[in-house]
């Protein structure tokens, strides 16, 4: 019974804490290392290079995973390490806010 309600308890909390608002990542992002991207979070979707794509936003303690619904990358997660409110590290680089 204890262990059931160990396993619960996390998973409780990561559904809590996901959907489809994009949280602290809310807003137009950009990078300049390796190379230039900008990158526009909102309400159930992420735009980047021309392109719209639904995706489904975590909360996991500093940092924000952005999962694909489509596309090609359709499954993949990605993390967004909030490093402060206008500062966000991935493994494409670190992202400056560019509007809210």
């Amino acid at each position: 019974m204890l262990r059931a309600f160990a396993l619960l308890v996390p998973t409780l909390v990561l559904v809590a804490c996901s959907g489809e608002s994009p949280g602290p990542l809310e807003g137009t992002w950009a990078v300049t290392e390796p190379f230039p991207v900008t990158v526009t979070f909102r309400h159930g979707e992420v735009e980047s290079m021309g392109a719209t794509k639904k995706v489904t936003y975590a909360t996991e303690r500093d940092a924000v995973l952005v999962t694909y619904k489509e596309g090609a990358n359709k499954g993949s997660t990605f993390r967004y390490a909030l490093i402060d409110a206008d500062t966000i590290r991935s493994a494409s680089g670190t992202f400056h806010r560019v509007e809210r």
